[in-house]
């Protein structure tokens, strides 16, 4: 584990409210990483968060529908979500599990619930895919919960405070505990770190070393979490909010204060592609002819 202690941990630079919206057949949801902020939050082109205990918000799913040239990361804190593609993959999301699909030159396929009541919680990330490989060949995991590595903090690993607190590791490194995707970084040059981070009853502090170079923001689904910056001010950063962090500092602090009850939040970091983003809807491409040319094949039943 490192002992590592941030010098200058990065600041937030703007909080981001989610836009409440609905996709597939009508789920709701709310958009917090939007259109306007993908080349500030460059490789990530959005990130949805779904919370619900009416089947009403949720029951009719998301029925076929096509991708092109991006990878989407499904993250279930609660329910069950049936996937299916045109490429033969199939598998079973659910609590605390993940579902990374990278889309590629194409495919069709749906996420439906296999729930006809209960909570059902998540989040799907967009992550985007350099020029070279968008139209490589589609790929699909299910990372069950059991297969995520997790580690709790002490005082040996960069936590201060009493209380130590669970981190999940998705992706990336942290602390010496490597994540379930581990790729190599010259073929998947965003290098994405995707921590949840569970902050106990009490207060705790959490640092997480991170690349200047890499744009990074945090996401916080309860309670409230506060970010350190290097003068020793602490931005609070509400229940339902993202924090885009600034990209100077070698870092970020993150603490719960004395006595608060749990919080968890998402932290997420890349980075940039620094290439052109051309979306239109289902597909992420570099140029507008290419946008178009996938527009054709869907509709000549060209994808997958």
């Amino acid at each position: 584990m490192s002992t590592a202690t941030l010098t200058t941990p990065r600041r937030v630079e703007r909080l981001v409210t989610g836009q409440p919206t609905s996709d597939g057949a009508g789920v709701k949801l709310t958009r917090v990483l939007t259109h306007d902020l993908q080349q500030r939050l460059d490789p990530f082109l959005m990130l949805d968060n779904f919370a619900s205990d009416n089947p009403d918000d949720y029951g009719a799913g998301f029925p076929n529908h096509p991708h092109r040239g991006f990878e989407t990361v499904t993250y279930m804190i609660a329910g069950r979500m049936r996937h299916k593609d045109s490429a033969g993959h199939e598998g079973l999301l659910q609590n605390g599990g993940v579902q990374w699909m990278t889309t590629g030159r194409g495919l069709v396929h749906s996420e439906m619930p296999e729930q006809e009541e209960g909570v059902m919680e998540g989040f799907q990330l967009w992550l985007n895919l350099p020029g070279r490989d968008k139209l490589c060949t589609p790929w699909y995991r299910d990372i069950q919960s059991a297969d995520i590595p997790e580690f709790t903090t002490s005082a040996t690993n960069g936590a201060q405070g009493p209380h130590g607190m669970l981190v999940r590791v998705i992706s990336g490194h942290s602390h010496g505990v490597g994540g379930a995707m581990q790729r190599p970084a010259d073929q998947f040059p965003t290098d994405v770190l995707y921590l949840d981070l569970h902050f106990p009853e009490g207060g705790a502090t959490f640092e997480q070393p991170l690349p200047a170079l890499h744009n990074a923001f945090i996401y916080v689904y309860r309670g409230t979490v506060q970010v350190q910056d290097a003068a020793g001010s602490e931005t609070p950063v509400p229940l339902h909010r993202m924090a885009i962090l600034s990209n100077s500092g070698d870092g970020v602090r993150l603490s719960t204060a004395p006595g608060s009850p749990p919080a968890r939040a998402l932290l997420i970091a890349g980075m940039p592609l620094r290439e052109p983003i051309a979306q239109y809807g289902p597909f992420v491409m570099n140029t507008r002819e290419e946008l178009m040319q996938a527009v054709h094949d869907f509709q000549n039943g060209l994808l997958g």
